[in-house]
């Protein structure tokens, strides 16, 4: 039998990361070796020899987390969102100094909500419009969520490999804002709303047809097998890997 593989939880006090916590304690082959709060020395997770970091914190200190968990060659699995391209970017250039050291950074660890944001990809092959409808808790600190952001770009990219232009739409005055946020020329709607935990309505329209694609996750629990797919399976996949769906065997895109 092999040993167990040590995981430190940055933000275990969080309400994803005190769930991240119960759940690797609870897992054979994992052990929890640290769990780091705002106020605690992120270096204990070193020195208590984490091979793994689970970072669940906010979007200002998730980068700088990362960054210090490819300096000490420790694999990262990362939750938190607010990434843009430049902060990717540094990740991967500090990453060619650590070849070997895995990041795996979750737009969602839902398996479901992964799930969704492939057939979006699939489905946007075949309809004039599409739109998304993100709903969330009104704790969340962005929007819209990064797993809106991430279905976008996948739709993006089906409607791009089916040679689609952009979708119709006849708006000429909206000083509100109602049309809400364009995301890789994806309308995309935030909802902020006491009782949500995260879902999302991905909505594709043709002549005559309408389908809904739709992801709820009622309660954190459910982010739970991805978060521990993603912390067995980090260091077989060096570099940095955007979405769960790169650990998962889904077919080609």
């Amino acid at each position: 039998m092999t040993d167990p593989i040590p995981v430190a939880v940055l933000g275990a006090p969080g309400r994803m990361g005190s769930a991240a916590v119960r759940a690797i304690e609870a897992a054979d082959d994992l052990e929890l070796v640290a769990g780091i709060g705002p106020d605690d020395d992120r270096d204990d997770a070193l020195r208590a020899g984490a091979r793994v970091v689970v970072d669940l914190t906010v979007p200002s200190v998730t980068k700088d987390n990362v960054l210090w968990a490819v300096s000490n060659g420790i694999h990262a699995v990362v939750g938190a969102t607010g990434w843009t391209e430049e902060s990717l970017a540094e990740v991967r250039e500090a990453l060619g100094d650590a070849p070997s050291t895995g990041v795996l950074i979750a737009p969602n660890f839902a398996i479901g909500a992964v799930l969704a944001m492939r057939f979006a990809e699939v489905a946007a092959h075949y309809y004039e419009s599409a739109e998304i409808v993100e709903l969330h808790h009104p704790d969340k600190v962005d929007a819209p969520s990064g797993t809106a952001r991430h279905t976008a770009a996948a739709i993006a990219r089906g409607r791009a490999a089916a040679g689609l232009g952009a979708m119709p739409d006849a708006t000429a005055s909206d000083p509100d804002g109602a049309r809400g946020a364009v995301v890789d020329g994806v309308h995309v709607h935030a909802v902020r709303l006491r009782g949500l935990v995260a879902h999302e309505e991905i909505l594709f329209g043709g002549v005559g047809e309408q389908m809904t694609i739709r992801h709820d996750s009622f309660d954190r629990a459910s982010f739970m097998p991805g978060v521990l797919l993603g912390v067995r399976e980090v260091a077989s996949h060096p570099g940095l890997t955007v979405g769960l769906d790169g650990y998962m065997d889904l077919g080609a895109h």
